[in-house]
């Protein structure tokens, strides 16, 4: 065992939001006993690239209960929780994390996890796949496959797919059922505003929030944000889920539009550039920036500097650009995830990453069981297992499900009229 963290004598308090996240996580917990049992993991390297705090944590330590060797580091410089990894240590995982890791250190951490020759990766960007795709090619054929968290991360592999480079095959998680539908929508609303808030003080009732974006994300945030009492208005560049915004009924508006009149501005869309310095030149005094995204390329950070003549940190993770003409722009987290790079930011709630990441373990396992017969490519996480991560999930919540019928079943299986 190894490991590069913070301070080590954070691992106390770690180990305590560890085990109160384990505690509120039933769907990982009876994974955890099935293959604590079977040890379908044995014998075998997990390397993986994961927002390194509590929920994840209890990831970690199912994969090890599943026999496991694990190497992690954080998928993101500033989402490392230090006292989470300083537990991991502690408990015997070869970790290197720190939150404020300079982008050298990010991706000498990165290539630290793929020196120990991880058999399966669990990649939260795609930043692991890319590095062994790239400039770590000696480890393809060691790796079985890979399982990936997030949607800007299947973007990625699936244009490596395309482009005929995907060497070996990945599950996306993120389009599993019971992650987009809960993790990226409610997820990603309550843990978005909860970092707002608790960054910034302001209220969101009252105020012109502008979500760019109308995926699963974005249609969660807007939703929770109207239910916080704010005017919301979307901008997206797809007709169809432009529609359905206006028909969810909210206003649908180009970034120049919304950009005179929003007062929080929350980007989801997995792209760069959605706001640019053209559009910050229209903004009010006062306006706050932040991503909901997974990298930080959505805010044109460098184009907001060049229309600048000061920038200063007002708060923790607020900084504060002054425009020629004195007026302020706000951009939180360094336009990083929002939800997960601030320093009280606490991510997704547990009993949404209880699902999430009970997904990645059923995949890894997969992995394991099948992953050398399978073609390089992406696939979607079984049916089964979406499947068993839901009931699982509504027999934790004592939610009993209506059973169809044979008659009803035969009916549905039917293409005879009257039968």
């Amino acid at each position: 065992m190894s490991y590069k963290v913070k301070d080590i004598k954070l691992a106390p308090e770690g180990k305590r939001v560890i085990d109160w996240a384990q505690a509120h996580m039933p769907v990982l917990a009876q994974i955890r006993k099935e293959i604590s049992k079977t040890k379908p993991l044995k014998g075998l390297t997990v390397g993986a690239a994961l927002h390194t705090e509590a929920k994840t944590a209890v990831l970690v330590r199912t994969l090890v209960a599943g026999g496991a060797k694990v190497a992690i580091t954080s998928c993101n410089p500033l989402s490392t929780k230090d006292d989470v990894a300083a537990s991991l240590a502690r408990e015997g995982v070869n970790i290197y994390a720190w939150r404020g890791e300079t982008n050298k250190e990010y991706y000498a951490n990165l290539n630290k996890i793929l020196d120990f020759t991880p058999d399966i990766l669990i990649d939260d960007g795609a930043d692991l796949i890319y590095l062994v795709h790239t400039k770590r090619t000696e480890l393809i054929g060691k790796v079985i496959g890979g399982a990936e968290e997030t949607t800007t991360g299947v973007i990625r592999l699936r244009a490596m797919e395309k482009d005929g480079v995907l060497k070996f095959p990945v599950f996306a998680v993120n389009d599993s059922y019971s992650k987009h539908f809960f993790d990226n929508r409610f997820g990603t609303a309550e843990s978005t505003f909860q970092a707002i808030t608790t960054t910034t003080n302001t209220l969101i009732a009252g105020k012109k929030v502008v979500v760019v974006g109308f995926g699963f994300v974005g249609r969660g945030i807007a939703s929770r944000a109207r239910g916080l009492g704010a005017k919301v208005a979307v901008v997206e560049t797809d007709p169809v889920k432009a529609l359905e915004a206006v028909m969810d009924g909210y206003d649908v508006e180009t970034m120049d539009e919304a950009a005179k009149r929003g007062d929080i501005f929350i980007t989801t869309t997995g792209n760069l550039k959605v706001i640019r310095a053209e559009h910050m030149k229209k903004m009010h005094d006062g306006a706050i920036l932040c991503n909901s995204g997974h990298f930080n390329v959505e805010i044109d950070i460098l184009g907001l500097e060049k229309i600048s003549v000061s920038k200063k940190e007002v708060l923790q993770d607020v900084l504060e650009y002054k425009m020629k003409d004195g007026r302020r722009i706000h951009l939180l987290t360094e336009g990083r995830l929002v939800n997960l790079a601030g320093a009280r930011a606490l991510g997704h709630p547990m009993e949404i990453m209880d699902m999430s990441f009970a997904l990645q373990a059923m995949s890894a396992v997969l992995l394991a069981q099948r992953g050398k017969k399978m073609k390089p490519k992406v696939y979607r996480v079984p049916e089964e297992i979406d499947v068993r991560v839901t009931e699982l999930k509504l027999k934790s919540l004592g939610v009993n499900v209506e059973k169809i019928t044979p008659e009803q079943k035969k009916y549905l299986e039917s293409w005879k009229e009257g039968t």
